[in-house]
C-alpha cells in the first residue's frame, strides 16, 4: 500500500479513534516532551485525568507499542519507542496544522486540536478522492462550513503525517482479513 491508501485500511478508521484518546495524546506528548514519567509519579504527572483513562491510555499506548516500562531505570519509568517518537511527531504536524486553521478554536489546549483533527482524518474522504457515499459528502460538507471551502485540502498535512506513521509502524493496524474467493 502506498503512504495514502493506509488509511483505507479496513481497521484504520478504529485505530485513527483510538490514537485520538485525549490520554493517550497526553501520555505521548508528556513523555516527548519532558522524558520518561516515572511510574511512581503518574497520577501528579496527569493530575486531569482519572485513573481509568490513564489506565486506559496505559493500555493503548502499549497495545501500538508506543511506549515501554523501563524496570532497569531508578524510578521505573515509561519511556516512549521509536513508534511512540514517531507518533508524538505526527501529533506535533497535526497540532501545528490545526493552530494554523484555528480548528477547532483560534484558543485551545494542546490536545483538543489534535483529537478533533484525528475524529476528522477517521471520517473524511481524501481531497482527491470523490465522496463515496451521501454520508460522506455531508460530513465534507459539514467541514466546509467549519473550515472553509479548501477543508479536505487542509487536511493533507496531518492525513500523511498519520498515513506515513501508519505505513512505517504496521503493527499498530491489525491485519486485514484477507479477501474471499468468489465462485466463478
Amino acid at each position: 500500500m502506498t503512504t495514502p491508501e493506509i488509511l483505507h485500511h479496513p481497521h484504520a478508521r478504529r485505530t485513527i479513534t483510538a490514537l485520538s484518546l485525549p490520554g493517550l495524546i497526553r501520555l505521548i506528548s508528556e513523555t516527548d516532551d519532558n522524558g520518561p514519567v516515572s511510574r511512581g509519579s503518574l497520577g501528579a504527572t496527569f493530575d486531569d485525568l482519572t485513573c481509568h483513562q490513564l489506565r486506559h491510555a496505559l493500555d493503548a499506548a502499549r497495545d501500538f507499542g508506543v511506549v515501554y516500562a523501563d524496570e532497569e531505570a531508578q524510578p521505573a519509568s515509561y519511556r516512549l519507542t521509536r513508534s511512540g517518537e514517531d507518533l508524538a511527531e505526527g501529533y506535533d504536524t497535526v497540532a501545528h496544522r490545526a493552530r494554523t486553521h484555528q480548528y477547532p478554536s483560534p484558543s485551545s489546549d494542546f490536545v483538543t486540536p489534535v483529537q478533533s483533527t484525528l475524529h476528522l482524518l477517521a471520517r473524511v474522504p481524501d481531497a482527491h478522492q470523490a465522496p463515496k457515499d451521501d454520508g460522506a459528502r455531508d460530513r465534507l460538507e459539514a467541514l466546509n462550513a467549519v473550515l472553509g471551502p479548501h477543508a479536505a485540502r487542509a487536511l493533507e498535512v496531518p492525513r500523511v503525517a498519520l498515513a506515513t506513521w501508519f505505513q512505517e509502524h504496521p503493527q499498530a493496524l491489525p491485519p486485514a482479513a484477507p479477501e474471499k474467493e468468489h465462485a466463478a
